[in-house]
């Protein structure tokens, strides 16, 4: 157990995590010249095309210092504040962080988070400046911040360059020597801590874990903890490049176990592992649930492919823990799934992820976050869905979920990014110079208003400077209604969401105008209404589209034209009664852009 090292690798977005994680794979021939590629850890599609990381990725390597190997445990984590409980439960995993900075943009807002986290777990850090190689790279500065930031020793700091390979050599002995052994006892039962699990079509689940007391051997019956099922373990190993089969897995080691589990349900990140024949009665604390930030509904196209789309969503879920979801049904779209994100983008990628690794076609609806509604009598209701809203005669008062930002900006943008958060309805709480050219700027605001395009909008006005973090400070009450969409009078539950008054007016115009051009015209005249209540605050209507019934008539009599015009209205009367609306696809998604 002395020779074994847990470390994470943390940082904002874009400062170089994964490339910095493929030199220390060549540098420790983990991988041979074959098998190397930029951004090796990052295995799915969808990080490949967007250059980021979605997902945490665990691997071992072997490498002797003197005469003495060490197996090190790296797990590489996202940077976007949207998968961050990839990084806290990855931080449960490890004894020890590499803090890793851009030297040409300095500490930015998620780095500052993350490493909260990684103190939380009393980690040791290891700070690392990277991209050393660049033209625009301002090391005495940022080392400045550093020490600001943890307070260590000028000398500690470490040099380093993802790209040319500088500074690794230096970064594994300061592994060696500073982060401590994991602590466990060989000899008590078994305890292992579940931080990750996927799903293999082949060999059902799989699931990730560190041993913290004890082993797990092949053939061992285990026990989950938490669910209280039993299994047989048919293989445990550790994580290369590949799972590596061994016939045991010690203490203080990441590993995997196999054991035939079918049903998603039945693994729990956060979970204990222990043997049936001397269990252990305590599990291990450490996780937190998440909270998911946006809730958004998720549908199938079509609404025979809802078991499907179930089947999905908890094979999704085993990969990413961060998502909860749970059935709901609209007037508009029939059956599908209430989900909880923890941010837009995360949105966006479970949205693709479901197309793409499972062939669903789904429609999302307008996102919202969670409201507490007080009613007349006193009763507390939780606000998932604008459409579970009491009726406002019965409303006494609604909160709603307030954050604070943390914003880290160029001196230059500090005017522009203000004026954004305060048109969000933000107030500044604190506003300091971290160096001559750097802000941090803290608000408070509606998380409500951060759902939709906030991040987008800051970092076009930023020109990609500014970057961004949050945490809830909890419910404050607010001036909130319900916007309806009525189209032909129907309303569209779908289209529905909960808003302040004062943006109510500007919003309910907005999707108006939008919807008039998304939906096709009829031979009706359709149209289309935002209402507050029974108020109506805005309207657009689609004229009829006429269909031309005299085209056959060449000449001849105006009576002849006459009668079959005259049929075309008695027609059209009767269409008008049961004239019914398709909205197109695009048309909910288009609520989400209406910039």
């Amino acid at each position: 157990m002395k020779h074994i090292r847990n470390f994470c690798i943390i940082a904002h977005i874009d400062h170089g995590k994964s490339t910095l994680a493929d030199r220390l794979l060549e540098y420790t021939a983990t991988i041979s010249q074959r098998e190397a590629q930029a951004q090796l850890l990052d295995n799915m599609d969808l990080e490949r095309e967007r250059g980021i990381t979605i997902k945490s990725h665990a691997i071992q390597m072997n490498y002797k210092v003197g005469d003495i190997e060490y197996n090190f445990n790296l797990i590489d984590t996202p940077g976007h504040v949207d998968f961050s409980y990839e990084v806290s439960r990855s931080i449960a995993a490890c004894e020890g962080a590499l803090l890793i900075v851009d030297a040409s943009q300095g500490i930015q807002a998620q780095t500052i988070s993350n490493l909260y986290l990684a103190l939380e777990h009393d980690l040791e850090i290891i700070p690392i400046l990277n991209k050393m190689d660049l033209p625009g790279a301002m090391p005495e500065e940022v080392k400045d911040q550093i020490i600001d930031l943890i307070g260590c020793k000028r000398e500690d700091i470490i040099p380093a360059s993802g790209k040319t390979g500088m500074g690794i050599p230096d970064i594994i002995q300061a592994i060696v020597d500073r982060v401590p052994a994991p602590v466990g006892d060989p000899e008590a039962p078994l305890q292992a801590l579940i931080f990750d699990s996927v799903f293999n079509s082949f060999r059902g689940i799989i699931a990730y874990y560190k041993v913290v007391n004890g082993e797990i051997k092949k053939g061992d019956k285990v026990k989950f903890i938490n669910t209280g099922k039993e299994y047989l373990a048919d293989e445990v190993g550790i994580l290369k490049l590949d799972m590596a089969p061994r016939s045991v897995v010690k203490t203080g080691d990441v590993g995997y176990i196999i054991s035939g589990i079918k049903e998603a349900r039945e693994v729990k990140v956060g979970d204990t592992i222990t043997t049936t024949a001397r269990p252990s009665l305590d599990a291990i604390q450490g996780f937190e649930e998440v909270k998911p930030m946006v809730f958004a509904g998720i549908y199938p196209v079509d609404t025979d492919e809802f078991e499907e789309l179930r089947e999905a969503m908890h094979k999704l879920q085993l990969n990413d823990a961060s998502i909860v979801f749970e059935p709901e049904s609209s007037a508009a779209l029939g059956f599908g799934f209430r989900c909880g994100f923890l941010g837009m983008l995360h949105m966006e990628i479970i949205q693709e992820r479901l197309e793409r690794e499972f062939d669903m076609t789904v429609i999302t609806t307008v996102p919202n976050v969670s409201y507490i509604a007080h009613t007349t009598k006193g009763v507390e209701i939780f606000v998932n869905n604008p459409s579970d809203l009491p009726d406002p005669s019965k409303l006494d008062s609604v909160e709603e979920p307030y954050i604070k930002a943390n914003i880290i900006t160029k001196a230059d943008f500090v005017g522009p990014v203000m004026s954004l958060c305060i048109q969000k309805r933000g107030t500044i709480v604190n506003q300091s110079y971290l160096t001559s050219d750097r802000v941090e700027l803290v608000f408070e605001m509606p998380m409500g208003e951060i759902v939709f395009d906030f991040y987008d909008k800051l970092k076009t006005i930023s020109k990609g400077y500014a970057s961004f973090d949050y945490h809830q400070v909890g419910y404050r009450k607010s001036d909130l209604v319900r916007l309806d969409m009525l189209i032909n009078d129907e309303p569209v539950d779908a289209l529905s969401s909960l808003i302040h008054r004062s943006n109510a007016y500007d919003f309910g115009k907005k999707i108006c105008e939008k919807l008039k051009e998304l939906i096709p015209r009829q031979q009706f005249e359709i149209k289309i209404q935002a209402s507050i209540g029974a108020k109506v605050i805005a309207r657009e209507t689609l004229s009829a589209l006429r269909k031309d019934v005299t085209a056959k008539c060449y000449g001849g009599d105006i009576s002849r034209k006459r009668k079959l015009l005259e049929k075309q209205k008695k027609g059209k009367k009767r269409m008008r009664q049961v004239g019914n609306v398709e909205i197109p696809q695009t048309a909910f998604m288009a609520v989400l852009k209406l910039d």
